[in-house]
């Protein structure tokens, strides 16, 4: 497979996806995914704890991105052992981090923020490399080439917000503005392109009382942008430019990240200048710095095959199942929405 096949084929995929996505997600059926029971009250009904779909798709995008990974580290030849032991490490920390981040910025202890996990990714990511290829050359081991490494992360990073933020849809959270608060050409850009979210349980409906209202979509606009972006450095990073394929894909995601923050009607901390910008301009900053320092890389070869079988195989399978249920449960077990459950049996089947 070539490397503009393999792209143009998951492009292909998301697009479908997404013109799926985009028109059903913001309806009220496609937040809650299940509910279980977990307590029995004195009347006899079950008090539920739901699960979202919110967490399903986050975990989707997850295993994806960490597919997509395992495949461009493996085009490196990096060992899977490696590969997995790194995205371990980083999700260790990433994942508690969105928590994290989110309660310090906003203020509340229910909530997430991608771009909080994001941003401590990429600081802790090239030290993490660094500490790895020194165990790696104590073992006389093959060292992971640092800037296409972090190209990769970057990379899958914005490929796995951007499949994510669809998710975002689902429970109405992240939302733009309103129509009527913005400027008039964008009004007439999103007259016929807009979301409208239905259901009280929805973020958009509890925290600002918009269900119902035409709202730019924000969530749409970042998850085609990341995708794309995306996928045009994985076909950069595979012709062997990291350097513009890390640069071009810090650029375009956390430029995007201040940009949109003006779009968006969800509370995202207090002042003029969120924090989220100021993390999106840090990380620019820190990019650029990072591209100049260090090693391009440019003479370590790709072989797109050879990532493909790091990824078919037993062991990685298994890893991507088992991260898959640990992210569905981290994000999808609600913590803002309760059930009540009864049950009753068919007289007439029995």
């Amino acid at each position: 497979m070539s490397s503009e096949t393999f792209v143009v084929s998951l492009a292909a995929v998301y697009l479908g996806f997404a013109v799926w996505a985009f028109r059903q997600l913001p309806q009220e059926g496609w937040q809650i995914l299940a509910s279980v029971p977990i307590m029995k009250d004195m009347s006899g009904r079950w008090h539920g704890l739901n699960f979202t779909y919110y967490g399903l798709l986050t975990a989707n995008a997850l295993l994806l991105a960490c597919a997509l990974l395992i495949v461009l580290f493996g085009s490196l030849k990096v060992p899977t052992g490696v590969t997995l032991t790194l995205v371990l490490v980083l999700l260790m920390v990433c994942l508690p981090a969105a928590k994290w981040v989110a309660r310090i910025v906003e203020g509340k202890n229910y909530t997430f923020t991608v771009a909080g996990a994001f941003f401590v990714g990429i600081f802790i990511a090239p030290l993490t490399l660094r500490i790895f290829n020194m165990m790696l050359h104590q073992a006389n081991l093959y060292e992971v080439p640092i800037l296409p490494a972090l190209a990769a992360f970057t990379i899958v990073s914005g490929f796995g917000e951007g499949l994510g933020r669809v998710a975002c849809i689902s429970f109405g959270c992240c939302y733009g503005k309103p129509l009527s608060q913005v400027h008039p050409l964008l009004q007439r850009v999103f007259n016929n392109w807009n979301f409208v979210f239905s259901g009280k349980m929805k973020k958009i409906a509890y925290a600002s009382g918009m269900d119902g209202t035409q709202v730019v979509p924000v969530q749409a606009l970042t998850s085609t942008l990341y995708v794309a972006v995306s996928l045009f450095s994985t076909l950069l990073f595979l012709k062997r430019y990291y350097v513009l394929a890390f640069v071009l894909t810090m650029v375009v995601t956390q430029g995007w990240r201040i940009v949109s923050e003006v779009l968006r009607a969800d509370h995202r901390g207090w002042g003029k200048i969120s924090a989220y910008q100021v993390m999106g301009i840090l990380a620019i900053t820190y990019s650029i710095a990072l591209a100049a320092s260090l090693d391009s890389g440019k003479y370590v070869a790709t072989n797109l095959p050879s990532g493909i079988n790091a990824f078919w195989q037993p062991e990685v399978v298994i890893f991507l199942q088992g991260l898959w249920v640990v992210v569905f449960v981290f994000f999808g077990k609600s913590m803002v929405t309760g059930a009540e459950i009864s049950f009753h049996l068919y007289e007439d089947r029995i």
